[in-house]
């Protein structure tokens, strides 16, 4: 996203600079600097928290989707406040390329680019580690059992999922059946399964951005991981659009595989709890 688009957005959507301060965190002085033009050329970081404010689901006045949960109501609700088409338009004018990905990431490899806009990743914390690897390994045995010819991934691995150079994802874990995809080291197109597991730092992005990308470029069946929560969203996107939502003591069948596979959340859970409680009790001594 480029200055002349943030400072469209900032008109549209009726933002003073001392709002965007505080909703960015960028200081008053160097906002007013930047829509005034003062300030021609801002500092990576500075852009960055810029685009995230203006990128944010949950801003005031943003125009794209935004997931509610309502109980004692249908579980997830999408509202459009305006169509889809604007809601890519957020990010169209990006400037980076996965040329520059490579360049501005550390050795580590991680990293993503959406519709040219550079998002920095933090390493994950324990309870994602663990229900990654278990998650992984639940996978992993049920196509070995099976003689399958699917194959689970898990990052640093980049997935080109709209075949271009503007958008690469680093999903917490990817299935891909159509091994045609998997080209020169990276996935070349749509994963069969995707489950991105939410932290603070990924949260707006698996629910928005990404949830846009997976449904619109072939992805079968989607989960978000909500630890937080202790929830688990699935998303049917080869049926209907069909969603379902499980809490982490639920048996979750794995739609690509018609629910042959059943994860016993349950089993993930525990572990998780029981790390989390020895680790709260070790802060209280």
């Amino acid at each position: 996203m480029n200055l002349e688009e943030m400072k469209r957005l900032k008109k549209e959507r009726g933002y003073s600079n001392e709002q965007i301060c505080d909703l960015s965190g960028v200081p008053l002085g160097t906002v007013r600097k930047i829509f005034s033009g003062e300030t021609k050329h801002p500092r990576f970081e500075t852009l960055q928290a810029l685009e995230k404010l203006f990128a944010d689901p949950h801003a005031p006045n943003y125009p794209g989707p935004v997931y509610d949960f309502y109980p004692g109501q249908p579980p997830v609700v999408v509202k459009e406040r305006m169509p889809e088409e604007y809601y890519y338009q957020v990010y169209h004018d990006g400037q980076y390329t996965a040329d520059d990905l490579d360049r501005l990431r550390g050795d580590d490899g991680w990293g993503e680019l959406i519709d040219g806009v550079i998002f920095n990743m933090t390493s994950p914390g324990v309870s994602h580690q663990l229900i990654q690897s278990r998650l992984y390994t639940c996978i992993q045995n049920y196509i070995d059992s099976k003689g399958g010819s699917c194959i689970p991934f898990t990052p640093p691995l980049d997935v080109y999922i709209e075949k271009n150079k503007k958008t690469v994802l680093q999903p917490d874990i990817i299935v891909v059946c159509d091994r045609s995809v998997i080209q020169d080291d990276k996935i070349w197109g749509a994963p069969d399964l995707v489950i991105e597991i939410n932290s603070p730092s990924t949260r707006d992005r698996d629910f928005s951005a990404k949830y846009v990308k997976y449904r619109a470029y072939g992805v079968r069946e989607y989960w978000i991981v909500d630890p937080k929560n202790e929830r688990i969203i699935v998303h049917d996107f080869a049926d209907k659009d069909i969603v379902n939502v499980y809490t982490f003591d639920d048996k979750i069948p794995v739609t690509i595989w018609d629910g042959d596979c059943v994860i016993d959340f349950a089993l993930i859970a525990r572990k998780v709890r029981e790390v989390r409680d020895e680790s709260e009790s070790q802060e209280d001594v």
